[in-house]
């Protein structure tokens, strides 16, 4: 009964918002940062994944602008739950982490910042192909980082973050 309750529940949450719940209990419970600088996902399907952090006195530094390590939060965010979610679903254990991480910053944040992958298709391939093989492998994800209340679709910061991801027998 409490589990049909539930999952009927689960069915009125839009997806978003359930998305925002992992990743902010990963936080509190794995990477306190994350749950301190409280991100959200902003939009999700199996290409594109947008997360947001809103500017605020937890996330800027002394320019009134975002900080650097928030700014590198957001983009582990936005590229590692393609994976993560796409791990969950499977069922499999599997050691997800950044091997590098390579930042291009391009103007000041000065707003709220959107972090956005688009390569979910490929996260989904990817981490498939590391389950099937057993093997460690590793993927380039590219994210952008913008403030559209300020710069529109211009970019803020450009970031190449490397996913390795190896099978937990």
């Amino acid at each position: 009964m409490i589990k049909h309750v539930t999952k009927t529940l689960g069915d009125f949450i839009p997806q978003h918002i359930k998305d925002t719940a992992l990743i902010r209990i990963f936080g509190f419970t794995k990477i306190p940062l994350l749950w301190y600088i409280k991100p959200v996902v902003r939009f999700m399907d199996e290409e594109k994944c947008v997360i947001v952090i809103p500017l605020n006195r937890r996330t800027k530094n002394h320019l009134n602008s975002m900080y650097f390590g928030v700014l590198a939060a957001g983009a582990d965010c936005a590229g590692g739950l393609f994976a993560m979610k796409h791990i969950l679903n499977s069922g499999k254990k599997v050691s997800l982490s950044f091997k590098d991480f390579h930042a291009e910053f391009l103007k000041r944040a000065e707003g709220d910042t959107y972090f956005t992958c688009t390569q979910g298709l490929e996260v989904s391939q990817f981490v498939d192909r590391v389950i099937e093989s057993g093997e460690r492998d590793n993927m380039p994800l590219e994210i952008i980082a913008t403030c559209p209340d300020k710069l529109g679709d211009e970019p803020v910061a450009k970031f190449t973050l490397t996913l390795s991801l190896k099978r937990k027998d």
